[in-house]
């Protein structure tokens, strides 16, 4: 039998909300689930829990008005435009029925929720991703340039990302749908040179996609209705 999920709604700068989720994990009420909706409301380059300081470029960052942040699950930079994306945050206390010991099969179930969203609202053939990380170039540094296990493509290129944290207590799946890609406008803060920001923006351009910014609201509540059927 399903488990109850608990809905939060959540708006303010994207270091908070990453603070206020991460806080969530082992703070849930007994065997209940918790799916968090997050709206962020200014501009933030979100570096993963282990990436390095040194890949930002803080002169651009700061030039442009842009925060840097840091999320405590893992994977490259993303950057959180307020009405870029759709970010849903999920927790699963330990011992859940979906909770699962391996840390790819762990992300399955989240990435089958996305696609079922999708395909709910017309967005043919969304495939989650089983396999291992696949790697690229650039996916030690953005998050939409490699693959990890329960991320969503669309037409072979990445739509949902995933990451996980995970303690005793139980697991924090971040995951966000692009409803706009425009990857030069990460590869403008990252630390690169000239001809690497111009290599990294042209391959980039073809790894990830957005859905549109006008169905955001939409995808939303075809989530949340898919997340809470299991």
């Amino acid at each position: 039998m399903s488990g109850a999920w608990r809905i939060e709604r959540e708006r303010g700068p994207a270091g908070l909300l990453h603070q206020a989720s991460a806080e969530r994990v082992g703070a849930t009420r007994g065997s209940e689930r918790l799916l968090r909706v997050l709206e962020p409301t200014v501009t933030a380059l979100v570096l993963g829990s282990a990436q390095p300081e040194s890949h930002v470029d803080r002169r651009r960052t700061s030039s442009r008005g842009v925060a840097v942040v840091r999320r405590r699950s893992g994977g490259g930079a993303v950057l959180v435009d307020p009405g870029g994306l759709v970010w849903v945050d999920l927790v699963l206390p330990e011992g859940d029925p979906l909770w699962r010991p391996d840390i790819g099969r762990a992300a399955w179930w989240v990435g089958e929720c996305w696609a079922e969203a999708l395909a709910a609202i017309g967005v043919g053939q969304p495939l989650v991703w089983r396999a291992g990380m696949r790697p690229s170039r650039w996916s030690d540094r953005a998050c939409f340039a490699g693959l990890a296990a329960g991320e969503v493509l669309v037409s072979d290129r990445k739509m949902v990302g995933v990451a996980q944290r995970r303690t005793r207590s139980g697991a924090l799946f971040q995951t966000a749908a692009l409803l706009h890609w425009d990857p030069g406008a990460l590869v403008d803060l990252l630390a690169l040179s000239a001809l690497e920001r111009e290599q990294a923006t042209t391959e980039l351009a073809g790894t990830a996609a957005g859905l549109g910014k006008g169905r955001g609201q939409d995808l939303l509540e075809a989530l949340i209705e898919a997340v809470q059927s299991v």
